[in-house]
């Protein structure tokens, strides 16, 4: 039981999360699967099986994220990896979006991730080791219509990543994010079946001609998460078949 690698995955009960999740307790990796909402998380858990354990916090409320962690970290008696996944999106016209949803946004997309991997980072401090893994964006890569609050909270996710490299590499633990292309998951099905001008374009700007699956995302955060990365810290990776290269 000692030497099992323990892992956070936050927003996990769904989505990319859910698959990065699978993929570590597929791994043998004991996975703290974090959501919001108690049924969702305790029905991925049991979907997940034993080496998935429910982390039931609503990220928001950044106050409660210091307890919660020490307390984690008592019950598995260190935390190896973190993946900062729980995002929101809003698709809105520039000229409408207002400052309450552009800060709610930021709220949880920059803030929440920073408190929770502050936290995190002082556990892993004491063993001297850890990865933390940030789930960036396409949005932060190029300009994408309609998600200007989304396009800032990537972008300053794959700053923060650079930053956290740089301050916690002292403490042996290694920060790198992973931008997902147009993967298919149910929300981006909906979103693209409903719109077939935009699918058009996704799929011809991206060079291998197809969206990309969860586990492909899930692979690479994997890659991070272990010792296979051991010498890569401060790196945003795109998987996204080639999109923010294509033409």
């Amino acid at each position: 039981m000692e030497n099992k690698l323990t892992a956070i995955v936050t927003g996990a009960n769904a989505g990319l999360g859910f698959a990065t999740a699978k993929k570590f307790c597929d791994n043998g990796i004991i996975t703290y699967v974090n959501g919001r909402n108690k049924e969702k998380t305790l029905q991925a858990c049991e979907e997940l099986g034993p080496n998935a354990k429910p982390f039931i916090l609503d990220l928001n409320n950044l106050d409660e994220i210091p307890d919660a962690i020490v307390k984690l970290a008592k019950e598995a008696g260190k935390i190896d990896i973190l993946v900062n996944n729980a995002g929101i999106n809003m698709k809105k016209e520039f000229l409408e979006v207002t400052n309450e949803e552009f800060q709610n946004i930021l709220h949880t997309n920059v803030l929440a991730l920073f408190a929770v991997s502050r936290e995190v980072a002082k556990v892993m401090k004491e063993n001297n080791s850890g990865s933390i893994i940030n789930i960036s964006s396409m949005a932060a890569q190029y300009g994408i219509p309609k998600v200007i609050a989304y396009s800032a909270s990537k972008t300053a996710i794959d700053g923060m990543t650079r930053a956290m490299a740089v301050d916690l590499a002292q403490f042996g633990i290694r920060v790198n994010a992973v931008a997902p292309g147009f993967i298919k998951t149910n929300m981006s099905s909906k979103a693209l079946d409903n719109d077939p001008e935009r699918k058009n374009k996704v799929l011809s700007r991206t060079p291998m001609g197809r969206l990309g699956e969860p586990s492909d995302v899930a692979d690479a955060v994997y890659y991070f998460a272990t010792s296979e990365s051991k010498f890569t810290t401060g790196t945003v990776l795109p998987v996204d078949g080639g999109n923010s290269i294509g033409f």
